[in-house]
């Protein structure tokens, strides 16, 4: 009661202690990260291997099994889970609150690099991020043209769009979706195969024999030295088709031409995506495990209008799907409540007790104690969240008892 009996006795220091406090919270809040939920997202870490080709039994015994076992034991880890389908193993590692997701994600990838050698010789190299395997984009943009195609725009995408999105801090992946880079289809002839004995090992052999790129050394003189690559001959459709499978028996060169339709296309055929009815490249912005999602999107965001003043004529990129906008919603939805909570508990004052005085102290004791406990948030390290807003809509009731 002593705070009571100054502030009746010297009602100028109530008023400036009341300010002081008001002025406190409304600093804090301003510095207080806004975030949907508390956080207390656990660290995950996710290792995904692509098999093209491979059922998901093979992907279960040969690849997920293997890295499983090697990651078991890291320091931290709290569960571990995974998924096999065709072509695509995906295991994720959940670490305990304490553990710090880069130290946790470095000791994935060293525990990682020791069975690489052990994979199959057609896996991709297994990929480590800091992200839950089942995690989906919290933003998508579309990015489209009017001039180049989609395996054209898959490709400019790759060199000069994802790798600017996945630097961003907060961002686990930057993941394209659409018909696939380019690549050279080779649609072999089964009729044409076995009319002259072959198979399609034979193809596949006559392939990696000759399509190499070495290096061959330096040549070296005394005032000179220059280095030396056996470059790539087959580059085009029609070095491909002259490209020799074997000789038939009478002499004759068997070339690729002859048994196959070579073709530039996309690398899948088994995907598509559209973008209000037009064929467009989708990028999913997948946050990290522990990131906060509005300050990753709003980073995202400002990321995209400096991109898209670099693109060439006759491209866009919009973002098609956003989350914070959500979450912002949600919030603001809070915000609302906490002013009609406000004003409710004000109007039942006046009402019931019939003074104007009265209904005037709560009025304005609500307001200053609700922006004061922003202080108390920060001094603690909390963060304005939809549980925090809601904790303040129940306490008017306490503030005012």
């Amino acid at each position: 009661m002593l705070l009571s009996d100054i502030s009746v006795r010297r009602p100028v220091f109530a008023t400036v202690l009341s300010l002081l406090f008001l002025a406190l919270g409304v600093l804090s809040f301003q510095g207080l990260p806004l975030r949907e939920y508390p956080n207390i997202n656990p660290p995950v870490v996710s290792v995904q291997t692509t098999y093209p080709g491979a059922s998901a039994d093979v992907v279960e015994t040969r690849i997920t099994q293997v890295i499983e076992n090697q990651v078991s034991g890291i320091e931290g880890m709290k569960s571990i889970r995974s998924t096999s389908q065709d072509e695509r193993s995906s295991i994720a590692i959940e670490f305990d609150l304490s553990r710090n997701i880069d130290e946790a994600a470095n000791d994935v990838r060293d525990r990682v690099a020791r069975v690489v050698t052990a994979l199959p010789d057609g896996a991709d190299p297994p990929e480590v991020a800091k992200l839950d395997s089942d995690a989906r984009p919290s933003m998508y943009l579309n990015l489209t043209s009017d001039r180049l195609s989609n395996m054209e725009l898959t490709d400019f995408a790759e060199r000069y769009v994802v790798d600017r999105f996945a630097s961003i801090s907060g961002v686990a992946e930057a993941r394209i979706s659409g018909s696939g880079r380019p690549s050279m289809r080779i649609w072999l002839d089964r009729m044409a195969l076995a009319a002259r004995n072959l198979t399609v090992n034979d193809i596949e052999n006559a392939l990696r024999r000759e399509n190499l790129e070495l290096p061959a050394g330096r040549l070296e003189s005394e005032r000179l030295e220059f280095q030396v690559r056996i470059a790539r001959s087959y580059q085009t459709p029609d070095d491909f088709r002259a490209l020799v499978v074997t000789r038939g028996e009478d002499g004759h060169l068997v070339r690729l031409g002859e048994v196959a339709r070579v073709e530039v296309g996309p690398r899948t055929l088994r995907t598509v995506f559209r973008a209000n009815g037009q064929n467009a490249v989708g990028i999913g912005i997948i946050k990290q495990s522990t990131a906060n999602t509005l300050e990753t999107l709003e980073a995202v965001k400002q990321e995209i209008t400096r991109v898209v003043a670099t693109l060439p004529q006759g491209m866009t990129m919009v973002a098609s799907s956003d989350e914070s906008l959500f979450i912002r919603e949600a919030i603001e939805a809070v915000y609302s409540t906490l002013g009609i909570a406000l004003c409710l508990v004000s109007l039942v004052i006046l009402l019931f007790l019939g003074s104007f005085r009265a209904m005037l102290i709560p009025a304005i004791t609500i307001p200053i104690s609700l922006t004061a406990a922003f202080t108390v948030l920060a001094a603690f390290g909390f963060t304005v969240n939809l549980i925090t807003l809601l904790a303040l809509v129940l306490s008017i009731g306490l503030v005012v008892d």
